[in-house]
């Protein structure tokens, strides 16, 4: 079967979750080619499996090298392991029917496939969604089950207390919309990074400078006044990365784009360094929530 009626088929079963991102209104799937709402408005499955709902193209800083780097950098040298397991622990299905794991600025897709991989649980369907479409394409040619949206953080196809889980890992959030979409007993799992996080690189790379730093707490304070934080655990540990490994790790943070190149490469040629992942997993729920 080709990716695009695997996708539609996928978006099947879970589309009464979903709603058309330009009058809001009830989808559904149209001879598993695109979807459809009652006002006519259609959005077509590419051949890559995945659904495109933005009216015009986004420019972005994020390319293919960026995501072909991110796609290595978690599923080759899992450098995210631990995290990913953490936030597994925490998905629980239900017993008669899918639960949604909302993965809020996916990328290239491979955080949420990691996790859905070890949930290993076919009741939990998981969406990605981003709004650079080279990351989506590049989710919809590795990965098959989640569903791969290119949209707006700020309008997503899903209807109100439409997911379970709200997955938001070193992307930015939009709280209202994660109120809206989050069931009542949901949760909304946010990876923050910690002062750290890539400690070694920022010090080879800008050193007595204001980036060779890094504090979470304006973005954490966001949140506090958005949400209520039901728990915050710190994890911390060390990655021994070899040269490829962290050429791919600079290519993947916005550090690379403000390094020079020459600084780039002495660094990564030293391989097998010991690399800082130094991240805050916070869970919170929408404060209206019982």
């Amino acid at each position: 079967m080709k990716k695009r009626e695997q996708s539609a088929l996928n978006a099947s079963d879970i589309s009464s979750s979903l709603r058309c991102p330009l009058c809001h209104e009830t989808v559904t799937i149209d001879d598993l080619k695109s979807i459809k709402c009652c006002n006519n408005h259609t959005f077509d499955f590419a051949k890559q499996g995945y659904v495109n709902m933005l009216q015009k193209p986004v420019s972005s800083q994020y390319d293919d090298t960026l995501f072909h780097a991110r796609h290595n950098i978690i599923t080759e040298a899992d450098l995210y392991e631990p995290i990913h397991k953490k936030i597994a622990e925490l998905i629980q299905p239900e017993a008669e029917e899918y639960t949604l794991l909302f993965d809020a600025g996916s990328g290239e897709g491979s955080h949420l496939q990691s996790i859905l991989d070890q949930v290993n649980d076919k009741n939990i369907r998981g969406i990605g969604l981003d709004i650079s479409k080279e990351g989506i394409i590049m989710a919809g040619k590795h990965y098959d089950q989640p569903l791969w949206f290119v949209g707006d953080l700020a309008n997503p196809p899903l209807k109100d207390q439409s997911c379970k889980y709200i997955l938001n890992f070193l992307s930015p959030a939009n709280y209202s919309e994660f109120k809206r979409i989050l069931t009542q007993d949901g949760l909304i799992i946010k990876i923050i990074p910690g002062s750290g996080y890539l400690q070694e690189i920022r010090h080879a790379l800008f050193n007595n400078t204001a980036e060779s730093q890094y504090e979470n707490n304006d973005t954490v304070e966001l949140m506090k006044k958005n949400v209520e934080i039901i728990s915050e655990e710190r994890m911390t540990y060390t990655k021994n990365l070899d040269e490829a490994a962290l050429k791919n790790l600079i290519s993947m943070t916005p550090l690379g784009w403000h390094a020079e190149r020459d600084q780039i490469e002495a660094f990564s040629s030293q391989g097998n360094k010991d690399i800082t992942v130094d991240m805050h997993l916070v869970i919170a729920k929408d404060k209206q929530s019982i």
